[in-house]
């Protein structure tokens, strides 16, 4: 009777939501299995192009290419420490300054808030900005993909709204027993914020890791690009000749471009993708307060 009754309460909402989803999860899926898939598949096989949902022989060749490859190590390097520094150095900062505007006692705190907002909605564009960063001494500098990303209003406002869920009463304590503002912060408030700063600290990696553009609008010497940026130069400018050329030379075959492709589209995606279930228990609640409170 029981398996009756909740067979009955099955009803077309619940069948058109689970094909929905199944459809969405397809369409999200479908496309990394795809590269994952072509990635491992041997050369011969993957010339004929008849790879569909498995390889039909595994092989590593790609992957050997790839990671032989002194330029796409070398840009992996400069990726790894990109996303460390920068997400470390955010997070920090926008830490620092949204504790501030917290306090409603801060002179001229409205008025920042207003100037802030500004700056969301409406930025330099793209040439001023350049000029900016060029004169700044940026253009082909490491401090390039650093700098700029220090703060950004929209995760202060994160920060802002989980602060207040803190209650008064432990500052004022900290305060009575002597504490600075930033023992405050450091000692009392930061570590009663883990989960937005898991939050803030996921959405910063995943900006650092995934951006190209700041690469190929001011990065000029080939040492300094950032993986993200080669392998769009490699899949825009189809600029394969010289790691194809190496792999003729280290497998004594035609190893195929896209092979190599694939396994550069994996070595890029995989850490972030190993990363991200870690934090993701963090990152839901976090996102949950700031958008109750703000």
């Amino acid at each position: 009777m029981k398996k009756r009754r909740r067979f009955r309460r099955i009803g077309v909402f619940d069948v058109g939501n689970t094909v929905l989803m199944l459809a969405v999860c397809f369409i999200t899926l479908y496309p990394m299995w795809f590269v994952f898939v072509n990635s491992l598949n041997a050369p011969q096989h993957a010339l004929l192009g008849t790879v569909n949902w498995f390889p039909k022989a595994i092989s590593l060749d790609s992957y050997n290419v790839v990671f032989n490859n002194k330029s796409l190590m070398n840009g992996f390097y400069i990726t790894t420490m990109r996303t460390v520094i920068g997400t470390a150095v955010h997070v920090l900062f926008t830490a620092i300054v949204a504790y501030g505007m917290s306090k409603s006692n801060l002179i001229g705190r409205k008025l920042y808030l207003k100037i802030a907002l500004i700056t969301m909605l409406f930025s330099g564009g793209l040439i001023p900005t350049f000029i900016l960063m060029t004169k700044l001494g940026l253009y082909d500098n490491f401090l390039v993909f650093i700098i700029p990303a220090m703060y950004t209003f929209f995760n202060m406002v994160i920060f802002m709204s989980f602060y207040r869920t803190i209650p008064d009463s432990l500052e004022e304590s900290a305060k009575v027993d002597g504490a600075s503002d930033y023992g405050v912060l450091f000692k009392i408030v930061l570590p009663n914020s883990m989960a937005v700063l898991a939050t803030i600290s996921l959405f910063s990696a995943v900006y650092h890791w995934n951006d190209y553009y700041q690469g190929v609008l001011y990065i000029h010497t080939q040492d300094k690009l950032p993986l993200q940026t080669m392998l769009f130069k490699i899949i825009a400018e189809n600029s394969m000749t010289f790691m194809q050329q190496q792999a003729m030379a280290q497998f004594g075959a035609k190893l195929p471009g896209n092979s190599i492709k694939f396994a550069s589209m994996m070595v890029a995606t995989l850490p972030i993708l190993v990363f991200y279930p870690f934090i993701q228990r963090y990152l839901v609640k976090g996102v949950m307060i700031g958008a109750i409170k703000g």
